[in-house]
């Protein structure tokens, strides 16, 4: 294997990770969890 092919390796390996973060972070199961997550400075009192 030369380096190349573990250059094209690795971006398609970040590629990939890449997009299933995208993914997770836009699925509806994760969305109440994230709005609820987003509120929590607005919630806190000092």
């Amino acid at each position: 294997m030369d380096i190349t092919t573990m250059r094209i390796v690795a971006t398609l390996a970040s590629m990939g990770c890449f997009i299933g973060i995208w993914c997770w972070a836009y699925a509806r199961r994760n969305q109440a969890r994230f709005d609820e997550a987003a509120q929590l400075p607005f919630l806190q009192e000092d």
